[in-house]
């Protein structure tokens, strides 16, 4: 159907218009009146759409498309308000596609779609474009000129002389559209405006469209300009720092600019504390500045080495398995109930608590009872990495504690290069005979470790060297010592004591078929089908050949044994050798020991008593020898001030009993006597011998004999009053393996018989005593005289 034609004039040209042309569709563009641009055309339907625009006088409907992305929009798909625009010139390219020219000419709105194929056709209407005049009108062209002009000047991409054009646009529809034409806006806006037929009313929606670009705008340039500055700062940064390594170069020492950005970035990767950190990185700067050949940059490389190795946060995986943690316990130890329990109850409690303070357990023993070994168990148990310190013979607190950096050859303490070997913040901590430290000028170590063992304060550990504090409260520390005395009371203090006091004789078969024989025969490279040594050849090692507290003799001549056998091998004897009690001498020599050699020896004047040592639990023969005199006292056998107080205490108790005792009434003042503890070079102090030397000197007044089967321990009162003493399951231990079978206790110490292991308690007799006369009625051996009155 042919729509009517209206006259339509446009420029300086009186044309009649027809009201039906093809259309062009345009995506993500609007074009207004006024505005000349080029397009590039390449759909199939654009371009049957230009070509018979080129036949209608150049004319065409330009519309946009609401889907940007449409290949093939449909007429939903189109905007229906557009331009009426006319072609001013057309270019076919060599790919095909179509470069045209076109001008805006007035606003339109499609009517009907009267052709979809090939491309379409509308019949349109066009909107008459009429010119408000008024103070209020030209207070807002002045006003959106004004905004335009804040535009520009933010922006920077519209060049100044566009302004000089759009001031002298006198029509403010015009302007409106010539401003929208030069500014970039959304597709939406760039719509809405079209869509504004009002030109007052396209002024005011550009006025605030432009006031909220402006902001924008603004805000945009504001990031710029700092990222700017952050990339020229950067870049000259970068340009001096090349400079700098170009004359670094040139000078000999370009790797240590390679060396500052190792500790830089070091520094950065391992999470440092706060403080720490700081320090470091104040260290590296004074090392960056500083020539590489001087004295103290050898120094602060050293410092930084140390504190940057050191597990600041490193942690082992810990397994608190109750069952692993048991069986690996059983497998490398045999016996040692208590100290087994005391691992697998601190287990338990640090897997309901993780956030539990390691606690601080002190195990004290003879050696050779596994103390240090132990330690490595519990580290395995708990699956931690393991470190020992040995303690023994420390006396400068700068062990401990580390030496300043201001002296020459400065080092960190030996806690520090522990923790700096163990990798790990939470390792198992062994200070090894912490019993044997001493002090002197140079400080007093025991005070140093207060620091490092006291829950409360270990949590920041200053090492003099460090400078810095390190966090120990994840360790769990464990120390060893043979005598708890030795050890300074305040120390001694903040650790959990667990005795360790030896093994029975059964225990020590065990340890050595399970432990010590398969261990010596891996390292003489010895099998079962070399060696075989029988029970009772063990037992036999044990009572004849060695007598301590631990198992450590015991390995020694396990070991001489498998040295003969493999020289046997060597040799070329590929026989069996079995090791039985008979033949025991041919490998060991003469035994040092005859066991039970006290039983059936009455001896007058010498009584067996009960000691306790560094080295464990021993016997002590206490010899008293009466001679003709004029009543004098003589100590010898290296005797310590409390051991002579209990020998000068017992004659006052004989003198004092003289007519129970049968003695002569001036017996001391016509007899000396001589008290003599044998192996005069072994130091010996201590109250618990004063029953003991009492004995011996009753046995050596009276002329009665003291019976070789009994050996006694305890402390006596000038009034004859028996005195608990200490160490009693070392010492009945250490009885027993002497082969005593009667044992006198004072009777307050009956409490700690629960602590002997049962076998032994089957074994021996156990006496009771609060009084001497009990002890003489045991110990004396009572002619038929003395029974009968």
């Amino acid at each position: 159907m042919e729509e009517e034609v209206n006259d339509q004039e446009y420029g300086n040209e009186n044309e009649v218009e027809k009201k039906v042309l093809p259309v062009l569709c345009l995506r993500g563009l609007v074009v207004f009146p006024h505005m000349v641009l080029p397009l590039l055309v390449g759909r199939e339907k654009s371009i049957a759409a230009l070509e018979e625009a080129m036949m209608e006088e150049k004319r065409i409907f330009l519309v946009a498309q609401k889907v940007e992305d449409a290949e093939d929009p449909d007429v939903d798909d189109l905007f229906s308000v557009g331009t009426l625009a006319e072609i001013k010139q057309l270019v076919k390219l060599p790919d095909g596609t179509l470069k045209i020219i076109v001008e805006g000419l007035e606003r339109g709105r499609i009517k009907e779609f009267v052709q979809m194929d090939p491309y379409y056709r509308v019949t349109y209407e066009i909107f008459p474009e009429e010119e408000p005049k008024g103070t209020e009108v030209t207070a807002l062209m002045r006003a959106v000129l004004t905004q335009f002009e804040t535009y520009i000047k933010v922006s920077r991409r519209i060049p100044p002389e566009i302004m000089t054009t759009v001031v002298n646009v006198e029509q403010p529809g015009r302007l409106a559209d010539i401003i929208v034409s030069h500014i970039t806006l959304k597709l939406k806006d760039q719509q809405e405006l079209l869509e504004s037929i009002d030109p007052q009313e396209r002024l005011e929606k550009l006025y605030n469209i432009l006031g909220r670009e402006i902001e924008i705008l603004e805000v945009e340039q504001k990031i710029h300009n700092r990222v700017r500055k952050q990339v020229e700062k950067t870049q000259k940064e970068y340009y001096l720092k090349e400079q700098l390594k170009a004359i670094k170069e040139e000078l000999g020492t370009g790797d240590e600019e390679t060396e500052i950005e190792e500790y830089r970035t070091k520094i950065e990767e391992l999470g440092l504390p706060d403080e720490v950190k700081t320090k470091a990185l104040k260290e590296v700067d004074r090392l960056e500045y500083m020539p590489s050949h001087a004295a103290e940059a050898a120094v602060i490389r050293t410092y930084l080495d140390t504190l940057l190795d050191l597990p600041w946060n490193k942690y082992s995986d810990e397994e608190l398995d109750l069952k692993r943690a048991k069986k690996i316990l059983d497998e490398d130890h045999y016996g040692l109930k208590e100290v087994k329990e005391r691992i697998l109850e601190y287990l338990a409690v640090r897997k309901l608590s993780p956030k539990l303070k390691s606690p601080i357990l002190c195990l004290i023993g003879a050696p050779g009872v596994g103390k240090t070994s132990l330690g490595r168990s519990i580290a395995r148990a708990v699956n931690r990495e393991f470190v020992r310190l040995s303690l023994g013979g420390v006396r400068d607190e700068a062990e401990i504690r580390g030496h300043r950096r201001t002296y020459i050859g400065a080092r960190p303490g030996r806690v520090i290069n522990a923790m700096r070997e163990a990798g790990t913040k939470n390792p198992v901590f062994l200070l090894d005979e912490i019993d044997k430290m001493s002090s002197d000028f140079r400080g007093d170590p025991a005070a140093a470790l207060l620091e490092v063992l006291d829950p409360e304060q270990n949590n920041a550990f200053t090492d003099h060297y460090l400078e810095v504090p390190f966090d120990l409260s994840q360790v769990m520390f464990i120390t060893t010592a043979n005598v708890a005395h030795t050890i300074p009371r305040p120390l001694l203090d903040r650790m959990e004591v667990l005795e360790i006091p030896g093994y029975t004789d059964e225990e020590k078969i065990q340890i050595a078929k399970r432990h010590l024989i398969p261990k010596q025969m891996k390292e003489h490279g010895l099998s079962e089908k070399n060696i075989s040594i029988s029970d009772s050849a063990i037992k036999l090692i044990i009572q004849e050949y060695t007598r301590e507290a631990g198992v450590r003799n015991l390995e020694r001549k396990i070991a001489a044994i498998c040295r003969k056998v493999a020289k046997d091998v060597v040799a070329g004897k590929e026989t069996l050798s079995r090791i039985t009690a008979q033949n025991l001498r041919k490998y060991l020599g003469v035994p040092r020991y005859r066991y039970g050699r006290s039983e059936n020896e009455d001896r007058v004047g010498v009584a067996t008593g009960m000691a306790y040592t560094e080295v464990g639990g021993d016997i002590l023969d206490i010899e008293v020898a009466v001679v003709e005199g004029k009543g004098d006292l003589t100590l010898t056998g290296q005797m310590g001030d409390v051991m002579k107080e209990s020998a000068r205490a017992a004659l006052s108790y004989v003198r004092a009993r003289r007519k129970e005792l049968g003695l002569p009434k001036d017996f001391y003042k016509k007899f000396d006597l001589h008290i003599h503890v044998p192996e005069g070079a072994v130091p010996k102090d201590g109250p618990s011998a004063g029953i003991t030397m009492t004995t011996a000197i009753i046995s050596a007044l009276s002329n009665r004999p003291v019976r070789g089967d009994v050996a006694m321990t305890g402390e006596i009162t000038l009034r004859g009053r028996v005195l608990a003493v200490g160490g009693i399951k070392t010492k009945v231990l250490a009885a027993h393996r002497a082969g005593i079978k009667k044992i006198i206790l004072p009777r307050e110490n009956e409490r700690n018989l629960e602590e002997i292991p049962k076998q032994v308690r089957r074994e021996l007799e156990f006496f009771l005593v609060d009084h001497m006369d009990q002890v003489l009625e045991v110990a004396l051996k009572w002619g038929e005289e003395d029974e009968n009155s």
